[in-house]
């Protein structure tokens, strides 16, 4: 159990950037899966840094979110057992040839993601998983569910991106944002310098809000024609990662050595662990817990993260009631 320590800064997490290796496919028919020698990675730091210095306002915000969240109690998503929530969901995939990315694909990612948010992936139904000691009647059941709305292909120029949202721009080559304050943004595109995905946590500029997510690291393997996803992360686990940051959780090892994710019920990580660790593994934090390597908001492959906890969920919770609300419906959009 974490102890939650007052928030003199939140906003080392502003926006997430996961890393692959810097290498792009050459060949977009390649029949070979890519592999990814440094797994997922961030450069959340560097992030923060800049957009700190362009908008101070947006640490404060971010500590104000934080002290609310330490606040929520009985909202009228606090508690909701029989209540589901639905995101409005719009894809931009932003590609030279944007058809590439077909639509079996973009339902492939939504699939993942409501299995995952709604307790329903095939790892936790299997009836023996390895959690770390947690319990699976504790792991959450987030009850969120992603409406595909619109899918928009834009062809580009622009042959790979970074993390300073040039594809959410049409004057950078990228696309702008639909309904930006009530569906959820996602793009869909080849992302450059070591980049998996990044997302924008609540409270930044509403023209690029949302989340982004490699080509090769979007959808399901089964569901992709044409060229192949990265081994490592062919299940759509990078999207439920970034979607957590999108609704306000932090990495489970709180981005530092034994850092703090500022969840109860996730153990402290004396740092992120990639791949598939070995069952039992212990972290070096005080007490040497068991890490929870299975959590989403780890950096292991997608076959190996499969739960957010209950302390998640709750998070997540607050995050819709103080900033994510217009987001949010009660009966499918």
């Amino acid at each position: 159990m974490k102890k939650l320590f007052p928030l003199f800064s939140f906003a080392i997490v502003l926006m997430v950037s996961c890393a692959k290796q810097d290498q792009l496919l050459e060949n977009d028919l390649s029949d070979e899966p890519m592999e990814l020698a440094n797994g997922r990675q961030c450069a959340a730091n560097e992030v923060l840094t800049e957009q700190i210095k362009a908008n101070p306002a947006r640490g404060k915000f971010l500590d104000d979110l934080e002290e609310k969240t330490k606040k929520f109690r009985g909202s009228q998503y606090a508690n909701r057992a029989n209540i589901t929530l639905y995101v409005p969901v719009v894809v931009h995939v932003v590609k030279t040839n944007p058809t590439q990315i077909t639509d079996a694909q973009i339902a492939s990612q939504i699939a993942v993601l409501n299995q995952d948010y709604n307790k329903t992936n095939t790892e936790l139904s299997s009836g023996s998983v390895y959690l770390a000691g947690y319990s699976v009647a504790n792991v959450a059941n987030c009850k969120i569910e992603f409406v595909l709305k619109q899918v928009i292909r834009k062809v580009t120029t622009v042959t790979a991106f970074g993390a300073n949202d040039a594809m959410k721009k049409n004057t950078q080559g990228g696309s702008s944002p639909v309904n930006e304050t009530t569906w959820l943004n996602m793009w869909v595109c080849d992302l450059s310098s070591g980049l998996l995905g990044y997302a924008q946590f609540p409270g930044g500029a509403s023209a690029t809000d949302g989340v982004v997510i490699d080509y090769q690291g979007f959808g399901t393997a089964a569901a992709t024609t044409g060229y192949s996803l990265y081994s490592a992360f062919n299940k759509g686990r990078t999207a439920t990662h970034e979607v957590g940051h999108w609704f306000n959780l932090r990495h489970i090892w709180g981005d530092a050595r034994c850092g703090n994710d500022f969840v109860s019920d996730t153990p402290q990580h004396d740092g992120s662990n990639g791949g598939c660790p070995a069952v039992g593994t212990r972290s070096k934090c005080p007490g040497k817990p068991q890490e929870q390597w299975m959590n989403y908001m780890d950096y292991t492959n997608d076959a190996c993260m499969y739960m957010f906890s209950s302390g998640q969920k709750t998070r997540m919770d607050a995050a819709i009631d103080a900033a994510r609300a217009s987001w949010i419906n009660t009966t499918m959009p």
